[in-house]
């Protein structure tokens, strides 16, 4: 929190990169690192998504740590014994602390953990998936799609810097705006953008086209949880998502997409952001709703055409033991 009351966000201090020629000093690898993640956190499920749409869940094994944090960060209680099965580790910190004891920052999620080492690789969340789609496509599943295609980069790169600006963080600008002035500037910016994207969504079905990209993965993780959580808790609160029209269908469609809805633990979601921000919530009660039976109702975006995975496949199922309880 700056002086002023507005609320801004810490660049990842970790950000080397895994890459196919391992010019970071660490290459792909299939089963040498392990993802890191909270399904509450919005900016882990966007590495959940990829992953599943990739079908990297045999390459890249997943940890999913306990939504309630404590002061020692992010934890493994939903473990065995309350470590982590893979790392033998409790708290996500002790794989930040074995890279670099007195690290500045907090301990954050998606985080990409060296197995053979212990040592954090990366928690830089915007670079995390682009790799996953552009580096480790040794490693995708046949029909796996392209989520960040080379000839719409550019504009790709603009469309999400917007997205993250103005929804992604705006919603925490918002929540986490410690003056009115802060507050009423990201709410501003949060809607009109909003209003931009879902106009803008109103004549395509996807944001960069007819197909899915990493654009939609990463505005698809703030709209899910807008009416659970920023819509009272965050105090974003000029309409609810199922208020629109055009973005509630176009998340639902998304939800219903293989490799979207399948990832969504609404539970840890809400029980996190009402049980660990005891600023904005002291007394930690969890509202009991919305009512989430919404998401599976049609959405009749396919009347826009378009193919969800272009020239792909949609994934296979989820592994057992990554099954999320479904609505």
């Amino acid at each position: 929190m700056n002086d002023d009351g507005r609320f801004r966000r810490s660049a990842s201090h970790f950000t080397d990169r895994i890459t196919a020629d391992g010019r970071d000093g660490w290459p792909v690898e299939a089963g040498r690192y392990r993802l890191v993640v909270s399904r509450a956190c919005p900016w882990a499920s966007r590495s959940l998504v990829v992953r599943r749409l990739l079908g990297l869940e045999g390459a890249l094994s997943l940890a999913v740590a306990d939504p309630i944090q404590d002061e020692r960060s992010w934890r493994f209680t939903l473990d065995p014994d309350g470590r982590d099965p893979v790392l033998g580790i409790r708290f996500l910190s002790e794989a930040y602390d074995a890279r670099e004891r007195g690290h500045p920052d907090g301990v954050s999620v998606p985080a990409v953990v060296d197995v053979p080492s212990g040592l954090l690789v990366t928690n830089d969340y915007l670079r995390i998936t682009l790799d996953l789609e552009t580096e480790w496509t040794a490693l995708h599943r046949e029909g796996a799609p392209d989520l960040y295609p080379e000839h719409l980069r550019d504009e790709m790169d603009d469309r999400m810097d917007g997205i993250f600006r103005d929804i992604n963080n705006g919603v925490y600008e918002a929540g986490f705006a410690g003056t009115q002035e802060a507050y009423d500037e990201a709410y501003g910016k949060l809607f009109a953008r909003l209003d931009q994207v879902s106009d803008h969504l109103a004549g395509q079905r996807y944001l960069m086209g007819d197909t899915i990209t990493e654009a939609d993965i990463r505005l698809f993780t703030t709209l899910v949880r807008f009416d659970a959580v920023y819509h009272g808790h965050f105090k974003c609160n000029r309409n609810k998502l199922t208020e629109d029209r055009v973005l509630w269908a176009y998340a639902r469609d998304l939800f219903q997409t293989p490799g979207f809805g399948d990832t969504v633990d609404f539970d840890h979601i809400k029980r996190h952001y009402y049980q660990v921000h005891e600023h904005i919530n002291p007394t930690r009660i969890v509202p009991r709703g919305p009512d989430l039976r919404g998401w599976r109702r049609p959405h009749h975006r396919d009347e826009l055409g378009g193919r969800p995975f272009g020239d792909g496949t949609p994934p296979p199922p989820p592994p057992e033991d990554e099954v999320v309880v479904p609505l």
